[in-house]
């Protein structure tokens, strides 16, 4: 049961691999793909910057890999926190950024 259980999540997480590998504003240069990020989640340069680099440290050195896991990271930040407002942008105290990217990972 385990074993079928375990064959089933690889399949589907394959198959959303090759989704994403294949998403449209993932592959989009890294102005646009800013740009989008922007757009959905309300976020200034500074802080994609930020984010893009802590994951390159963390060792997420792949590209498209850092970018599923800089959206994964502002969905779960959205999703998480009380305070964000949709209509602004996402707001990080001294320090939260950072804090919020260890509580992720």
């Amino acid at each position: 049961m385990q074993k079928t259980n375990s064959r089933i999540q690889d399949i589907h997480i394959k198959k959303k691999k090759r989704f994403l590998e294949k998403s449209e504003y993932l592959n989009l240069p890294d102005l646009h793909f800013y740009k989008w990020c922007n757009t959905q989640f309300g976020l200034n340069r500074g802080v994609y910057n930020t984010i893009d680099m802590w994951l390159y440290e963390y060792g997420i050195k792949d590209i498209l890999s850092r970018r599923i896991h800089v959206v994964a990271f502002l969905r779960f930040v959205k999703d998480t926190d009380l305070e964000v407002d949709p209509h602004k942008f996402i707001r990080f105290g001294n320090g939260g950024l950072i804090k919020k990217l260890n509580e992720f990972i």
